[in-house]
């Protein structure tokens, strides 16, 4: 996964727009707020609740 440092800092969680950290292992961007996942596919986030992982 290939997100540069500059576009991590201005995204945010579309449910409670908390900050999103990488998770380098799954490929995704979990919410520091609600846990959330967000899947990175080609390296583009897909911050779309319903493609959202919930957490366990």
């Amino acid at each position: 996964m290939k997100l540069d440092a500059a576009l991590l800092e201005i995204l945010a969680c579309p449910v409670d727009h908390s900050p999103l950290r990488a998770d380098e292992a799954a490929e995704e961007l979990v919410c520091t707020g609600c846990g959330l996942a967000y899947p990175v596919r080609d390296d583009i986030p897909v911050l779309l609740v319903d493609e959202a992982r919930k957490p366990q």
